[in-house]
């Protein structure tokens, strides 16, 4: 079985077979590849972990991804999945001149459809390339997709030395086609009904998204997690592979805290002084400390309200609500439906601000004014400081 590969196939989209499925003429000058590739070598990889910046406050903070490593994007419908992956579609396209490559494996032809307008309308297609093996696919097509979206991925890192961003959406339907593949070869299964064939499927998936000497494949993977049973062996054996864990939250997406990346779920193997920085590692750790223990106060504060905590108490959750509200990021693929400016954020931009507020910087300002903003220093155009509670307090008597 083969892929084409080649400059024609971007803003393409296409199927397991390289069919195209967008109702275009196929492309011009393909050249064909086997799906069946192996691994790069170990001498051709590279040895040193670089941090992948996406531009989103939240994930260089707190989640860095890896350059050439495995994230997993985890969430239920409607919490903003699809966004998430369309801004760093876009950063990836527009900032670090890469090629981002999107396989669905298993998707609803009306989920692929959907992508591929939005794609379009936020203008990133032309970097892009679409595959997908949709849900009414044989099992066959469906377990072959990502090897097929692989081949590209890998052309392009190794004859463009290009950096790739591979966005694989769902892998759990890549271990559930084996499984039914398994199944009608008559193979014996394995633990809980799956194919005894399955930690070396997607090893043989997996491995091959790597950071070589010519160019990086970094993927982010939607992973369901059948019955939220972490312990299921589909989600052990992916979670093996994985460098970074990226949690959405409802609760948050409800409170209008968009990116809605839960901070104390989501983790990062990156997140080591060894690999980011003292500087950096200290200052996550802060972060993550203040929201707890804001997370802590949440039931006493609903319970007896603000005004009964300690002083010391009340400097946290004011921290820690502008802290949430400082990592929360207007998107440049959102800017049509919310009429805001989208923002790339450099980490160092993201870090100086994290650091101003957690010294007490921004006390004094509104927490709107921290709301949907790029870099810190937009909070001091967009709010004057209000004045001090005991100066209100005094005026407010003087006028009576």
């Amino acid at each position: 079985m083969c892929a084409p590969v080649g400059k024609s196939i971007l803003s393409r989209m296409f199927d397991v077979f390289g069919n195209p499925i967008d109702r275009d003429p196929a492309p011009l000058g393909v050249e064909w590849r086997t799906v069946h590739r192996s691994p790069p070598p170990l001498a051709r990889r590279s040895t040193r972990s670089e941090v992948f910046q996406t531009g989103i406050k939240v994930i260089d903070v707190l989640v860095p991804l890896e350059s050439g490593g495995k994230a997993g994007l985890f969430g239920g419908a409607g919490v903003g999945k699809t966004v998430l992956l369309t801004e760093m579609i876009h950063n990836m396209v527009g900032n670090q001149k890469g090629v981002s490559i999107f396989c669905g494996i298993g998707e609803r032809c009306r989920e692929g459809e959907e992508l591929y307008r939005e794609m379009k309308a936020a203008g990133v297609l032309p970097n892009m390339v679409m595959v997908f093996g949709q849900m009414n696919e044989p099992p066959g097509a469906r377990f072959r997709v990502g090897h097929a979206a692989l081949t590209m991925a890998e052309y392009f890192r190794d004859e463009e030395h290009r950096d790739v961003l591979l966005l694989i959406d769902n892998i759990f339907r890549f271990i559930q086609a084996g499984s039914e593949v398994s199944g009608l070869m008559g193979q014996m299964p394995s633990r809980m009904g799956y194919q005894p064939t399955m930690g070396t499927e997607l090893s043989g998936l997996e491995e091959r998204i790597a950071n070589t000497d010519s160019g990086a494949i970094t993927s982010i993977q939607a992973v369901y997690v059948p019955a939220d049973d972490f312990t299921d062996p589909a989600a052990v054996h992916t979670f093996s592979h994985l460098s970074a864990s990226i949690v959405l939250s409802r609760k948050r997406a409800s409170e209008g805290l968009y990116p809605a990346i839960d901070p104390l779920q989501s983790n990062s193997k990156l997140a080591s002084p060894g690999v980011v920085g003292e500087r950096h590692y200290a200052l996550a750790q802060e972060i993550r400390r203040t929201l707890a223990q804001y997370a802590e106060l949440k039931d006493i504060i609903a319970m007896l309200g603000l005004e009964q905590l300690s002083p010391e108490d009340r400097n946290v959750v004011a921290r820690a609500r502008r802290l949430e509200r400082f990592l929360t990021q207007p998107f440049f693929t959102t800017e049509q439906f919310t009429g805001l400016e989208g923002k790339l954020v450099s980490l160092e931009d993201a870090l100086d601000g994290c650091e101003r507020i957690l010294r007490d910087e921004f006390k004094d300002y509104p927490e709107s004014a921290l709301y949907m903003i790029g870099a810190i220093d937009e909070a001091k155009a967009k709010a004057k400081p209000s004045a001090k509670p005991q100066a209100a307090r005094e005026h407010a008597s003087d006028a009576s």
